[in-house]
């Protein structure tokens, strides 16, 4: 490993080799994580780099083993590092981690994404952008060996993922490359001629590869896309860092959801009498103008005004802010990003702000009634304030907890505990916002549902009763239309939302749950504290305390509260 400066106990400095390490065989990480020097290089996706990352990995396993822990902060650094390190080498040793792509998560979404991430205001920059433009054909090349492997050893994605993505590189192809050329030479202020160039070499290879996914890979994939419980329990384990019971939580997940409709069947008589159903609830909604916004400008910048007014709320009462991460940005996400909107950490020295993305999905139009749960989720007090207090507490936290060792359960759960936690504190002081927040609530207890239901093809629960169009399905088998309906009629989603994230959860299972099975381990964690400080116990410190322990798996993280 590479030599590292001095650090605070030898812990640290494996830990921080790792990542350096780590950053040289993934130029990708090293961009999103704002570590400079590896701009213009991408990831090598070839079954020979896979195992490069497994060596790597469990070398620093190897290192951190010998270790004995000098403080409470190296002895929580020692679990992490060796809990996430050693579940991802499970996932890349046994083939899953380059199995399970999808819409949501590919090497081609990763290319693409990256680019957002780029400095571009100089003409290194803009540079920079053209050099790694010109190394997309190359990275396609490799990762189009891994795909071969899966074909020739019959362990591919499911032919929909495959069809999926071919379609998304090709919209890539068309929009995505030439907006990343003209952004980068506008901001520059360089001849647009060289990376125009390297655009095209990159949509050529985008396109060539779509092809070779349509015609070679897709026909040579299963029909099924379903893991089954093995692989699924694998998967669940990497996202929350716990070993679940799936039929409980699949039963727990129902009874969420049912709980949680009976409340918005309750406010639907307020927000919309008469109404026939949810869905009709919804869409009387989203004409209403008083919650329309129109065009992308205003929704940027009425997204930008809500977060700063919840920092405003929130600072010095439930939460210490720390100047440094009061300005979360919000952008538009680029071409071809599924339907979610998503977050992107700070880099590590700040230069590079918390932002927001939403995707449009070509609208011009927005239901802002569904927005405010979205941000609070999103921004603040959501991943912003998560990912920022992290990216902040460089002095008890090693580098690897810092930049790569986020896991699903923690960072999701802690999401969906702030939207929770902003309608106790009153956040949603309208009924329609009310319904916005009941609404993503019925999401994630519908993900559990639907997501265990389909991988494990497990029956609908008896009591689930009709979907429009599809009649009475309690008993039966799980299918994705059906998931798609449920997401519909009881979760509030527009159809072409709920198409999406039944790909994702298709395509990456396990992670779905996450959510909802974090927030419960996040308000568990919270009410023990307030049990064991009576009434010493306080919001703000708890928060404190919490956000401070960095990401954990799930599995550790009350015993790492109790002690921290």
């Amino acid at each position: 490993m590479s030599e590292a400066p001095s650090h605070r106990t030898e812990v640290f400095a494996v830990a921080d080799r790792f990542v350096d390490d780590w950053c040289a065989l993934h130029p990708l990480a090293a961009t999103y994580f704002g570590v400079p020097g590896h701009d213009r290089e991408i990831d090598d996706f070839s079954p020979a780099g896979t195992d490069r990352s497994v060596e790597l990995v469990e070398a620093a396993l190897e290192a951190l083993a010998a270790l004995e822990p000098d403080d409470d902060d190296d002895r929580l650094a020692l679990a992490v590092a060796t809990e996430r390190l050693g579940s991802g080498r499970e996932l890349d040793a046994s083939g899953e981690s380059a199995r399970a792509f999808g819409v949501i998560s590919s090497p081609a979404m990763e290319i693409r994404q990256v680019f957002e991430m780029m400095a571009t205001e100089d003409a290194e920059g803009a540079d920079a952008v053209r050099a790694r433009l010109e190394a997309v054909p190359l990275a396609l090349a490799r990762w189009r060996e891994t795909l071969e492997a899966q074909v020739s050893a019959g362990a591919t994605a499911a032919r929909r993922h495959a069809t999926g993505v071919a379609a998304q590189m090709r919209e890539i192809a068309d929009a995505g490359f030439p907006a990343v050329a003209a952004r980068a030479a506008g901001a520059a202020g360089v001849d647009p001629s060289g990376l125009e160039g390297g655009a095209a070499v990159a949509a050529r290879a985008f396109r060539e590869l779509a092809d070779w996914l349509d015609e070679v890979y897709a026909p040579a994939a299963g029909e099924t896309p379903y893991v089954g419980r093995e692989r699924y329990a694998r998967w669940a384990r990497h996202y929350t860092g716990l070993d679940l019971d799936l039929e409980e939580t699949y039963a727990w997940g129902w009874d969420e959801l049912r709980r949680i409709n009976a409340r918005m069947d309750g406010l639907a008589e307020v927000l919309a009498p008469g109404a026939a159903s949810l869905t009709e609830v919804a869409e009387r909604l989203d004409r209403d103008p008083r919650y329309v916004v129109r065009g992308t400008d205003e929704l940027v910048a009425r997204l930008r005004a809500f977060t700063d007014a919840t920092v405003e709320r929130l600072a010095g009462r439930e939460f210490t802010i720390d100047e440094r991460i009061r300005f979360c940005d919000v952008r538009l996400a680029p071409e071809g990003s599924a339907a979610a909107p998503y977050y992107l950490p700070p880099s590590e020295d700040l230069s590079r702000p918390g932002t927001t993305w939403f995707p449009t999905l070509g609208k011009e139009e927005f239901a802002w009634w569904r927005q405010v749960t979205t941000w609070y989720h999103e921004a603040v007090p959501g991943h912003h304030l998560e990912e920022g207090t992290v990216v902040l507490n460089a002095h008890r936290l090693t580098r690897y907890q810092r930049l790569m060792a986020w896991n699903s359960g923690w960072g999701e759960g802690w999401a969906l505990y702030a939207e929770r936690l902003m309608e106790e504190l009153g956040g949603f002081e309208e009924p329609a916002y009310e319904m916005g927040y009941l609404m993503s609530q019925a999401l994630r207890a519908a993900r559990v549902v639907v997501d265990i239901g389909l991988h494990l093809q497990l029956a609908v629960p008896e009591d689930f009763g009709r979907l429009a169009g599809l009649g009475t399905v309690s008993g039966e088998r799980w299918t994705p239309e059906m998931a798609v309906a449920t997401l519909v009629e009881r979760a509030l989603e527009p159809p072409d939302f709920a198409q999406s994230e039944v790909e994702r959860y298709l395509a990456i299972p396990g992670q779905a749950i996450s959510y909802k099975v974090g927030e419960r381990e996040w308000v568990g964690a919270r009410e023990e504290m307030r049990a064991a400080r009576g009434d010493a116990f306080t919001l703000r410190d708890f928060h404190d305390r919490a956000l401070a322990l960095g990401p954990i798996g799930l599995g550790a993280f009350r015993e790492a509260l109790r002690r921290g």
